[in-house]
This record gives structure tokens, C-alpha cells and sequence, in this order.
């Protein structure tokens, strides 16, 4: 029986799939191959990228134009600066997948026989070389994680290849494709000893198009998730349809994933008389951000690099990113964190990074709370939004200023105190709901639990601006007009200097918003 892969590169006999060439442009993939062109292929981590280029050798080999040859280059990582052991293990790379693809045995042989003249500043030069020169027809290389290797060696795979472009294809490969999670411009090459980047134009200028695997779309998601019904004859029914494509917006891994879940690990779903449903897909979702499943855990480990620093700060907070570069907005979309949206914004990928992004940063502040009673809680288990309120005052007054100091971005420390706090409420009972994005001033939450949902509005007061009461309370109208409530909170952070402590200066208030809704104000 197959089922939904998430670990490696799709089998068909073994994994629901749809056709890996389908997802490119193939016939822009043969023209820039037909034209003897170098370029790369880039897209996030676990986006069917080696599945893809093992499925386009494939079709080149049965052709027969071309001898095609994909290798992973991963092993060489490890080598770092060594570059006499970095390019001894892309040339093994190579030597093996030509062993394993093409049935040639001699690479190993001529990696040897090229070495002493050549050494590790020429041997992958002298290597393709000889190999197109015996070759029957021309040489495709397709070389995976190249993005994984760094500094020297990185440079010497990069300027060999680029030697080498001029004997094409009679002595040298008609096309190599590089194909990494970066693009060239984000290649970590600049050796250690002197921290001084070689741009990817002087490395490697014969590059002719640098092109991007996307994500599924909605109709993709949807042919994916039926291949199970067609083989198992369980449905899904139109709303968990719907609901895996909205939390993934066709992330592979994550669609995957999801659907692993709710059919093969959930007792419900592994029952095939029982239609997968919406429920089971949102429980699905729910056990993966609390396990930190590898995908979510690597995501995570991202906001702690400078780079996406500048840009997910201030998209938390609302606020804009002063400090970021477009390359650094870039490598963001690059990395599938964020994407455009149709207006052309910066928006986080899909709400599923989008719950995780603050769960991870509030780990830190979640981890270091003491224990609070659970007083917000009725004697049937229910949630007295009221009693809420005064557990959050008294532990705000009581734990709030030493709390920010853990967490790991400042700028919305407070924030992820409240997120820690709450995250405490709901301890698998609720669900929190985030909205946010660039230049909205705010974040917004959405407290579930049981029948109540409570929404808030979070906003910094700064030092030389106003009182942000009257903007926010227009703003937090609005959320609570789409979510259909009549009351909410709004949680105004007030980070201006010379304030007096956390202590003294919490309060809140009842008020009425602008279109009628009751308004608790928190000052914090």
C-alpha cells in the first residue's frame, strides 16, 4: 500500500505523487540544455527538488540524446576548507552516481590517474574532461546540495566548472545544473581565514537562468490528496480538502505531512470506512507544531540568523524593516518563510509558519514561567475570560519584567511573554490564533477554548509617538467585525523610556469602541 511521503525523494511504486517533471517548465529545462546552458535549479528544503532532477535524468537517459548523471554533493559539507578532501569526495560523488546510473566504472580509475598532475585545483576539470571525451553522447551533470558546501572548496567546485565551460560538449558537459535551497548570490563562498565574499559573478559567471521550483497548487493538493481515496476508497470530505490546501498553501512537506497524519498515524483516519474530516486534518496540524517535527524545528532554527532577524522582528511587531536589505527580504522568500502577496507584500508563507514563527521565539519566555494556577478556569473546566483578565494582570505586575529579558527579540519581547502566558491557558485544551505582517502596527490573537474565543489586540506605544488607544481601537474593531465577536482586548505595551516598572504602571479599563463593541483596554 503506499502512502504519503515526507522523507526523501518520491518512489511512485511506493508514494502518492504527481508526475515530478509536471511541477517545471520542461520544455525550458530541454531548450536551456539543448543550447548548451549551466543554471540552477533552488527551492526550500523538502520541496521535491531531488525528486524532480532524478526524474529529469531519467527522461534524458531514455531519450538517449544525452548521458545525464544526478549526484548529491552533501558528503563534501563536512570538508569545509579542506579542499584536497572536499574535491576527493564531489569526484567520489560523481564517480558513483555514474556506477550507479550509467553502468561507468572507470571514474574512480581516472580521478587517480589526474590527481598528481592536477591536484585538487584541477582534478574535477581533468575528471569531466576525460569522462566527455570517452562519452558516446554529451554530458548532463546534475549536482544536488552544492549549496551545502562553503568557503574554499565551494570556490574550487564553482571556478573548475567554470574553467572547463569553454571545451563544451566534446570535452566537457553540455549542461551542469546546481541545485541547492539558495540561489548562486546566497552561496556561502568566502573562505573563513579572510571573511571576504567572492561575489557568485566571479565565481561562476557562465550561469544562464536561475530558476525556482514553486509549491503545489490548489488543484495539485487536491489530485495528491485523492490518489489516496482512488486507492483506499476513503474520502476526504470538501471542507478537509479545502482545509489542507488554506494551512499549507501547497508546501510539499507540509501537505504531506498533514495528510500522513490524519490517514496513517490518527485513529479515526486509519479506519477506511471513515471520511478524513476537517477535525482530523486541525489535530494533525496541532500534533506537529507541539512536536517540533524536524521540518518545523529546521524553520525555526532560521530566526536566530541575522538576516531573517531584520525582516521576521519587525514583521512580528508590525512595524517596518529599517534595517533589512532586499537580499535579505529575498532569502526569505528563497527559503520559503515568506512569499508575495497578490498585492506584492511580504506575508508569511502559509499559516502553518505562521503559528510556528511565535511559538518557537516564545519557547524561551514559556520555558522560564513559574507555575501559575489555572484560576481562569470555571469548576466545569470551562474558561471565564474575566478571571482571565486578573490572572494575566497579576502576573504581569508580578512576572513581567524579568521575563523579557528571555526572550530572544526584543523588539516584541513583550509580545511573546503574553503568547508564553497564553500558550500556559490553553495547554492543549484551546488553540492561539495569530495574524500579522508587515507595516500592520499590530498583531492580532485569537484565544479559542471551548466555546469562547476571545480576541486581542497587541500595540507598542514607542518612544516620539502617540497614544496608539485610538488607532488601535479602530483597528481591533475591525478583527473583531470579521471574526463576528463583540468584545475583545486590546493590550497596548507601553516600551517608551523613564516609564515607571511593570508594577505600577499595569491597569485596564472598560470602554466602548467606535462601532459599539465593549473594549477592554490593558496597559501593560
Amino acid at each position: 500500500m503506499r502512502f504519503f511521503n515526507t522523507e526523501g525523494p518520491i518512489r511512485s511504486e511506493d508514494h502518492y505523487s504527481l508526475p515530478p517533471l509536471s511541477r517545471w517548465d520542461l520544455d525550458e529545462i530541454l531548450r536551456l540544455i539543448e543550447q548548451k546552458k549551466y543554471f540552477l535549479l533552488h527551492a526550500p528544503r523538502q520541496t521535491g527538488k531531488t525528486t524532480c532532477l532524478l526524474a529529469l535524468a531519467e527522461h534524458l537517459n531514455r531519450a538517449g540524446q544525452y548521458r545525464a548523471v544526478y549526484a548529491n554533493l552533501e558528503i563534501a559539507q563536512t570538508a569545509r576548507e579542506d579542499v584536497a578532501r572536499g574535491m576527493r569526495a564531489i569526484c567520489g560523488a560523481i564517480g558513483g552516481a555514474a556506477r550507479r546510473y550509467l553502468g561507468e566504472e572507470r571514474l574512480y580509475e581516472w580521478t587517480e590517474a589526474v590527481w598528481p598532475a592536477h591536484g585538487a585545483d584541477g582534478v574535477l576539470n581533468a575528471l569531466l574532461e576525460r569522462w566527455c571525451l570517452h562519452s558516446p553522447q554529451p554530458l548532463v551533470l546534475l549536482l544536488d546540495e552544492v549549496d551545502a558546501l562553503v568557503g574554499d572548496t565551494l570556490i574550487a567546485l564553482l571556478r573548475q566548472l567554470r574553467a572547463g565551460y569553454t571545451q563544451r560538449p566534446e570535452g566537457f558537459p553540455q549542461t551542469v545544473i546546481l541545485c541547492g535551497v539558495r540561489d548562486l548570490r546566497d552561496y556561502r563562498i568566502h573562505a573563513s581565514s579572510e571573511n571576504a565574499p567572492i561575489t557568485g559573478g566571479s565565481a561562476f559567471n557562465i550561469k544562464a537562468k536561475s530558476l525556482r521550483l514553486g509549491d503545489f497548487t490548489a488543484d495539485e493538493v487536491r489530485t495528491l490528496l485523492l490518489e489516496h481515496t482512488a486507492e483506499t476508497g476513503q474520502v476526504f470530505t470538501p471542507e478537509a480538502l479545502d482545509r489542507v490546501w488554506a494551512l499549507t498553501q501547497g508546501q510539499p512537506w507540509l501537505v504531506n505531512a498533514l495528510a500522513y497524519r490524519a490517514c496513517f498515524e490518527l485513529r479515526e483516519g486509519r479506519d477506511r470506512s471513515r471520511p478524513i474530516r476537517i477535525e482530523l486534518i486541525d489535530q494533525a496540524k496541532e500534533a506537529m507544531i507541539l512536536e517540533r517535527v524536524t521540518h518545523l524545528d529546521q524553520l525555526a532554527h532560521k530566526l536566530q540568523e541575522p538576516r531573517v532577524r531584520r525582516v521576521i522582528e519587525p514583521m512580528l511587531a508590525g512595524t517596518l524593516p529599517g534595517e533589512a536589505s532586499e537580499d535579505d527580504r529575498q532569502y526569505l522568500i528563497d527559503l520559503g518563510l515568506l512569499r508575495r502577496d497578490g498585492s506584492g507584500g511580504l506575508v508569511v508563507a502559509n499559516p502553518i509558519y505562521r503559528e510556528v514563527l511565535p511559538r518557537a521565539l516564545a519557547s524561551g519566555p514559556q520555558d522560564s514561567l513559574p507555575h501559575i494556577a489555572p484560576t481562569w478556569l470555571n469548576a466545569d473546566g470551562t474558561l471565564d475570560p474575566a478571571a482571565l483578565l486578573d490572572a494575566f494582570l497579576a502576573f504581569w505586575r508580578q512576572h513581567g519584567q524579568p521575563l523579557l529579558g528571555s526572550a530572544s527579540y526584543h523588539e516584541i519581547a513583550p509580545h511573546l511573554v503574553l503568547m508564553a502566558f497564553l500558550h500556559r491557558v490553553i495547554n492543549g485544551g484551546g488553540t492561539l490564533e495569530r495574524e500579522y505582517a508587515i507595516g500592520l502596527g499590530r498583531m492580532d490573537l485569537c484565544l479559542r477554548y471551548g466555546a469562547v474565543t476571545l480576541a486581542m489586540e497587541l500595540k507598542v506605544w514607542r518612544d516620539g509617538a502617540s497614544d496608539p488607544l485610538a488607532e488601535g481601537l479602530i483597528q481591533l474593531d475591525g478583527y473583531l467585525s470579521g471574526l463576528g465577536l463583540a468584545t475583545g482586548w486590546l493590550v497596548i505595551f507601553d516600551r517608551r523610556a523613564d516609564q515607571p516598572p511593570i508594577a505600577e504602571r499595569t491597569s485596564s479599563q472598560t470602554v466602548t469602541g467606535p462601532q459599539g463593541r465593549t473594549i477592554t483596554v490593558v496597559r501593560a
